[in-house]
């Protein structure tokens, strides 16, 4: 097994993916890890051939429903600097950003919202 499949095989055992299909398979997806004292949003993912459909808002709406359900007071994720349009969208639904990184060549950043409780 090459490394990029393991990776994928580690990512189902230890991450829920919750997708939403269309006509021809899956068209988004979102990946999270829960942990005791926070929502982790790994990876958010739309088709090219999809985006620009609120199918990426619907997850993040997601999420935050998932971690108000678990009782979970905080989301989180990260993305890369230069993802400026996806950092732009995480602002405007009350992410803050709480601290950067390097890793290797490419800086990231690390975000927040805070969830209310139900």
């Amino acid at each position: 097994m090459r490394n990029g499949c393991a990776d994928y095989v580690r990512a189902l055992a230890e991450h829920e993916i919750w997708a939403i299909d269309g006509i021809h398979g899956c068209i988004a997806l979102i990946e999270l890890r829960p942990e005791p004292d926070h929502l982790l949003i790994v990876n958010v993912a739309v088709d090219p051939g999809h985006q620009g459909r609120g199918l990426g808002r619907r997850l993040l709406d997601f999420a935050e429903r998932e971690a108000q359900r678990r009782s979970l007071a905080e989301l989180r994720l990260y993305t890369n600097i230069r993802m400026s349009e996806n950092r732009a969208l995480y602002a405007s639904r009350g992410y803050r950003e709480t601290h950067q990184e390097q890793r290797g060549e490419h800086t990231i950043v690390h975000m927040a919202k805070p969830i209310p409780a139900l």
